[in-house]
């Protein structure tokens, strides 16, 4: 192990490269990105020149953020959230969530007649058809499960490309929807379901921190994730990230709760660490090993995500939906709950959290059988 893939340089960079975002956050061009746009850029630059491994590599510290870092950051995010969110805007978030699924099948199905992936991938293409129409509909858990079933991980070039090429244009779609809404609401403005009062978001930005206060936080986020394991252990057929929400909500009502100080600060600093691991993904040298075979699937899931946008933002601007609603519920289809939470964080709308975690369960639960079913009928 070089001195570049030990755990704690890893460790330590991320943390830089959130400094890093923050700081340039604050002047005038680099402003109009934002602190999240920013992260993910500064860590795929790092990883792909080496200053960082890249996810695909494998490191300990990536994982510890998907597995432990992630739900934790959904747990404390959502620690701050209105139930009443839920009644405002799960509706219409409801609805743009299916529309997306929708965009995304008809998105695989457009680029599998254009771009005739057989011919490059061979037997195998109706699987990796599969696994794109389940990542998009619900998030990364779907394609693994496809791609476990067709036994695609046993080919190890193919599912490190279809696996990087999902990252590649994943990630840029990410920073799309939190770019996107700013925009058009600019151009076409649409009513916001719950602004947001400006005298709560002054006190978040100037929240302190004391050393009960962060005692607390993570004593519950922990507390809550082991009590999510213990109860999967009994009852499997209960997502773990459903519990946590569950628990999340109970506890975000309670009075004393309420009245922690630190919960935005320190949720929204977990999903920064996350959003630059999103970044670490996007490994461009592996693409450069499998040739051929990159460009048929770069071009194959381009077309997707293009048509999923064209559909699911064209849907929403028709029935003139809120645009970050809009965002957020692509989010919830393209990289499921915990990148929608993100989405909703970083475009400042806590309002989204909850609609958009429990979007992107739904997600996590009907990307599958959709996966499942394309793979049949194109096989």
């Amino acid at each position: 192990m070089t001195w570049t893939q030990d755990p704690i340089y890893v460790s330590g960079m991320l943390c830089m490269f959130v400094l890093l975002s923050v700081w340039l956050a604050k002047f005038k061009g680099w402003k109009t990105l934002g602190t999240p746009i920013l992260v993910i850029l500064i860590a795929a630059f790092a990883a792909n020149f080496g200053i960082i491994p890249t996810a695909t590599n494998g490191n300990s510290v990536y994982t510890g953020v998907f597995v432990y870092l992630a739900p934790m950051g959904i747990f404390i995010t959502l620690l701050e959230v209105d139930l009443r969110s839920l009644k405002k805007a799960g509706g219409q978030i409801l609805f743009m969530f299916g529309v997306g699924g929708l965009g995304t099948i008809i998105g695989v199905l457009v680029a599998w007649f254009l771009v005739k992936p057989a011919m490059e991938i061979g037997s195998m293409a109706n699987a990796v058809a599969g696994m794109y129409t389940g990542t998009y509909i619900g998030g990364s858990i779907n394609f693994n499960a496809i791609a476990l079933s067709y036994h695609v991980n046993e080919n190890a070039d193919l599912y490190a490309a279809t696996t990087v090429v999902d990252n590649l244009i994943g990630t840029p779609w990410i920073i799309a929807t939190l770019i996107l809404p700013k925009y058009l609401q600019i151009f076409f403005p649409r009513k916001k379901l719950l602004p947001l009062n400006s005298k709560t978001q002054k006190i978040k930005k100037e929240e302190s921190i004391s050393i009960a206060g962060l005692a607390t936080v993570l004593g519950l986020a922990f507390l809550a994730m082991a009590a999510s394991k213990f109860i999967f252990q009994i009852f499997p057929q209960v997502p773990e990230i459903l519990t946590l929400t569950t628990l999340a909500l109970i506890l975000a009502q309670m009075p004393f709760v309420k009245k922690l100080s630190g919960t935005h600060t320190i949720g929204f600093f977990i999903i920064l660490i996350f959003l630059a691991t999103i970044g670490t993904l996007c490994d461009l040298s592996t693409l450069a090993e499998v040739g051929d075979l990159a460009g048929t699937l770069i071009l194959f899931v381009t077309i997707l995500v293009l048509i999923h946008g064209l559909v699911i933002f064209g849907v929403g601007a028709l029935f003139k939906i809120d645009w970050d609603v809009i965002a957020v519920a692509s989010q919830a289809n393209v990289g499921g709950n915990t990148t929608a939470l993100a989405s909703a964080e970083s475009l400042n709308r806590p309002d989204l959290l909850i609609p958009g975690v429990l979007v992107g369960s739904l997600g996590n639960a009907l990307g599958t059988y959709a996966g499942f079913f394309i793979a049949g009928v194109l096989g």
